[in-house]
């Protein structure tokens, strides 16, 4: 039976930096109101002309690196975006050509906010079958681009960013121990991307909508703490684990309100998550791929740490990943 695993973590993010000051001049709001709602002090914003695949390119190479991988071995490409360069090619295909991947199978998965566990979970299970070797999965969003930035209650909450990592078959005493995917549909309404139906044959129309993110927060607050609780109690038994077993949590970072709630009702000292909002904001799928980059840089996950990634998103979704690191 192969065990699979992570073998190298890898992380991009803009150079530009948009913090709570700047806002204060584009819409009604302070530092104060997004720092005690979000937790957010400033988040990156992708360059003119910078887009997903750009992004998702040079979080590819960095994990590439750290391994000292050769493209032309790799077998399989797994970006999760919800913000891809266009509807096709996927940015997974875009990757596979700037990496010269070409031996590999590439596509995008949407997943929302949790799509970087969805789509390792997905590559785990190619890996598993024999089907494939070895995978590289990245999570990369422009998300600046969907949103509405008149609206203060969403487009402080927003930034850009991608992390990679690449699996493959690893020895048995670290790897990934379980995973939990769910999914929620009939909440859909709760976070969507809203755009008019493009009638191109329609000549009334002078002008072409943008799509732009629109949230309930007070019902998503509810629903994120409750499911990802739930995901890290069910991961965890599935691992056949206890929570104080858990030495690191990463949890998307969405707010830290909703963190710190589902901190309390696992009843896990806060001192055990890795929180980066402050520096990034919400980048998405994105998030938790930085988020668990940055823990490993930063020595809060150690070989042999066992580590649970846990996420929530539009869709709605929710995912939870144990590994032994």
């Amino acid at each position: 039976m192969r065990n699979v695993g992570i073998i190298s973590v890898g992380s991009y993010v803009p150079k530009k930096v948009l913090t709570n000051l700047d806002l204060t001049k584009m819409v009604e709001t302070s530092d104060e109101w997004i720092t005690s709602r979000t937790g957010i002090k400033e988040r990156r914003i992708a360059a003119m002309g910078e887009r997903t695949s750009h992004l998702a390119i040079n979080a590819a190479k960095d994990a590439l690196h750290r391994a000292d991988f050769d493209p032309a071995h790799l077998e399989l490409i797994i970006v999760a975006t919800i913000s891809p360069d266009s509807n096709f090619p996927s940015v997974a295909c875009l990757v596979q050509k700037e990496l010269g991947a070409i031996n590999a199978t590439a596509f995008d998965v949407s997943a929302a906010c949790a799509g970087y566990l969805f789509a390792m979970t997905t590559a785990k299970q190619y890996i598993l079958s024999g089907m494939y070797k070895n995978a590289l999965v990245i999570a990369a969003e422009k998300i600046t681009s969907l949103i509405d930035w008149s609206d203060r209650n969403t487009c402080v909450l927003f930034g850009d960013g991608s992390g990679a990592c690449l699996l493959g078959e690893v020895d048995h005493d670290r790897g990934i121990v379980a995973d939990y995917l769910h999914s929620q549909g009939e909440h859909n309404e709760m976070m969507k991307v809203v755009s008019e139906d493009r009638e191109p044959l329609n000549q009334t129309s002078k002008t072409m909508p943008m799509p732009y993110v629109v949230m309930q927060g007070q019902e998503l607050f509810k629903v994120a703490v409750n499911s990802m609780a739930d995901a890290v109690e069910i991961v965890v038994k599935k691992a056949k684990l206890q929570l104080s077993d858990i030495d690191c949590v990463v949890p998307h970072q969405a707010n830290d309100r909703i963190i710190s709630a589902v901190a309390k009702k696992l009843e896990i000292p806060k001192e055990k998550i890795f929180i980066n909002i402050d520096r990034y904001g919400n980048m998405s799928a994105a998030s938790i791929a930085v988020a668990f980059f940055e823990a490993i840089d930063q020595k809060r996950i150690k070989k042999g740490n066992t580590v649970v990634l846990v996420a929530f998103g539009a869709g709605l979704v929710t995912a939870a990943t144990v590994v032994r690191w």
